[in-house]
């Protein structure tokens, strides 16, 4: 069996059947209320986000949300994971890796004297075209 339930217009909390109080305003719009303090607090126009009990307060402060922080706390973690990329296997990259560091050091500068020598070449075919 469901039992059909209302929501109160102030507070958002649960009015079951034979409770509550319904009203009627002038302009025809209808409200049900939980109690008489939900009904007292909407005629005075007090804000439900700013009273602690209801239900617009709750939600916006995070209250009574911690089942669902906690089932989400397990989420999937990144994993770094090693991959070939283009011009280079993996077996290459690991062996770059397991390299000292002098003699990267070397083959870099050794790359770069390379890269300058080749400079100088260019400049020097450009003089000599002028």
């Amino acid at each position: 069996q469901v039992v059909k339930t209302d929501v109160c217009a102030y507070s958002g909390l649960r009015i079951y059947p034979g409770h509550g109080i319904f009203y009627v305003r002038a302009d025809q719009k209808s409200f049900k209320f939980i109690n008489r303090k939900s009904k007292s607090q909407f005629l005075q126009r007090l804000n439900p986000r700013k009273i602690a009990w209801t239900q617009l307060y709750r939600r916006m402060h995070k209250k009574g949300t911690m089942e669902e922080r906690v089932g989400r706390r397990g989420g999937a973690n990144a994993r770094t994971t090693n991959k070939a990329v283009v011009g280079m296997t993996l077996d290459v990259i690991k062996a770059k890796r397991s390299q000292k560091p002098e003699v990267r050091a070397a083959a870099r500068e050794a790359a770069l004297r390379e890269i300058k020598e080749r400079n100088k070449a260019k400049q020097a075919a450009k003089k000599a075209e002028q």
